[in-house]
Parts: C-alpha cells; structure tokens; sequence
C-alpha cells in the first residue's frame, strides 16, 4: 500500500520539480543501514548488540536446560532408573557444576526429609494399618516407669 501511494504521489512531485535536485537511491539500492534511517557506525553497533544480546538469551536457556537436566539426574539416582546420555551431555556442555534454583533444591530437600522418615523405624510403624503410636509410646513409658520402680524395690541392686 505504502508503495503505490509513494509511487503515484513521487512520480506527480517529480513532474512538478522537473527532475531538480539529485536522484534518490530507490528503497533496494540502499544500504541495510540506510533503510533502518541509520548512519553505518549506528547500524554495526546496532547489530553487534543484537548479537550479543542473543548470545546472552542461549547462555541461559542452556543453563536452565542443564538444571533440568540435573533434576532428572537426581530422580533417576533416586529411583535407580538407567542413565540418559542426553542429560549427562547437557549438564556437560554448560561446564558441568550447575547449582539447582531455589525451588527446586527445596523440593528436592523436601523430598528426601520425607523417604528418611518412611525408612526410619518409626516410619515404618506408621504404616502398618490399625496401629496407634500414641498408644504405643504410652504403653512404652509405662512399662519404664513400671522397671525403675520395681529396680529401686530390689534389694540386691
């Protein structure tokens, strides 16, 4: 549209100048820096820039993919499931030392408070069915109470 409108209306000012002045590049003879309306200097800083920048957004996505990569890693050690060289390949291409975010070193944390505490005696007590350990624990104490009274009754110790 841009371009009809330039050409119906640059040829009607050219008729009326009589062709003065200077002839203008057509918008495919300019230069890249030209057509952004930019000196050459401005344009190369500009696309430096923009190399850079894109250089930066790589560097963290591939970051954020070796993170993950590790939280993978972690759950196939966890659960003892087969290695995955593709992961491995990640965590190495980002210089192998990648630190988990936050979060994610919470739950994982979280996670691992929780299996000790199933794998712990008390742990697994909790998951026999109809047992009550508040009962239990009384009953212990009890029968603690009950041998220290009757250890301080013996005449021989």
């Amino acid at each position: 549209m841009a371009f009809m409108v330039k050409s119906m209306v640059g040829g009607q000012l050219k008729n009326l100048t009589g062709g003065l002045g200077g002839e203008e590049k057509s918008e495919s003879e300019k230069s890249p820096a030209e057509a952004q309306g930019m000196t050459r200097e401005e344009y190369e800083e500009y696309q430096r820039q923009l190399v850079e920048e894109k250089m930066e957004r790589d560097a963290q996505f591939a970051q954020r993919k070796a993170e993950r990569a590790t939280v993978r890693s972690h759950f196939r050690d966890k659960y003892r499931l087969p290695k995955n060289e593709a992961d491995d390949n990640q965590i190495q291409l980002v210089g192998g030392d990648v630190e988990l975010p936050k979060e994610l070193a919470k739950m994982i944390e979280q996670d691992n408070e929780e299996e000790e505490e199933k794998n712990s005696v008390i742990g697994q007590l909790t998951n026999i069915q109809n047992l009550d350990l508040d009962s239990l624990k009384d009953k212990a104490s009890a029968t603690l109470e009950d041998l220290k009274q009757s250890a301080e009754k013996c005449s021989v110790m």
